[in-house]
């Protein structure tokens, strides 16, 4: 290689260093993605490796093999990053119920409740599985506006629908369901009734405390010793001519 010619590619490399760090200083929310120690490539904006994985996982939920979707959706509950919430709730409308159910699952996990209504939607699904995964979802997610839909759906025709619906009252701690749970006592099936009898507890429980002497100490003198003396005997000498 000529002497001109080692100059000329120093010179590029130079600038093409120069350009890049120019970049990085007029846009500080730009990041290098360095495919090698010399040329940079096209950086990204404003995204962290985290958030990009986490993209990556939404996107696969629209993969073409349910197994992937599935797996996607089970990733993202782990992850418990609310940036797949919107994917998420558009996974509850996939074909495949599994990955409706672990769709179901990542949400009641992220605990954000812009998915309160989509989720609860899925308390008239065809499958008793995918039922059952929305009343436990929206137990996790706490917001009482579920109860109504939870309300209707204790009658579901499924057992352990029932079961989980239940139980999900439980969570919300919500009085208005206390009918609804009073009726349930009487399910012909054990475990809805047990679950009744616990929601109700549970319900209950959520209550100021009855106790009538909230004074935590029992006795109304804080002195246990009513004699201000702490001597028992002021004069410890009857007789005079002793002292």
């Amino acid at each position: 290689m000529s002497p001109i010619e080692v100059f000329v590619r120093t010179l590029l490399k130079t600038s093409a260093v120069f350009i890049g760090f120019t970049t990085i200083m007029l846009h500080p929310s730009l990041e290098w993605s360095s495919a090698s120690p010399v040329s940079p490539t096209l950086v990204t904006a404003g995204q962290s490796p985290h958030e990009g994985a986490v993209d990556a996982l939404v996107g696969a939920l629209k993969d073409t093999d349910a197994g992937v979707r599935r797996q996607a959706a089970a990733a993202l509950g782990e992850i418990g990053n609310a940036r797949a919430v919107t994917g998420l709730m558009e996974a509850l409308k996939d074909a495949d119920a599994d990955v409706r159910a672990h769709a179901l699952s990542a949400l009641g996990e992220i605990g954000d409740r812009r998915a309160v209504t989509a989720i609860a939607a899925l308390l008239k699904d065809t499958s008793p599985s995918i039922r059952r995964h929305a009343a436990s979802a929206l137990g996790e997610l706490g917001d009482r506006t579920a109860v109504d839909a939870l309300i209707a759906a204790a009658r579901d025709a499924n057992a352990d629908v029932r079961r989980h619906v239940i139980s999900a009252l439980g969570e919300l701690s919500d009085e208005r369901a206390l009918p609804a749970l009073t009726a349930a006592m009487k399910d012909e099936d054990v475990s809805v009734r047990r679950a009744a009898i616990q929601a109700i507890a549970e319900i209950g429980g959520g209550g100021p405390n009855p106790h009538p002497h909230p004074h935590p100490h029992p006795h109304p003198n804080p002195n246990p010793n009513p004699n201000p003396n702490p001597n028992p005997n002021p004069n410890p000498h009857p007789n005079p001519r002793l002292g």
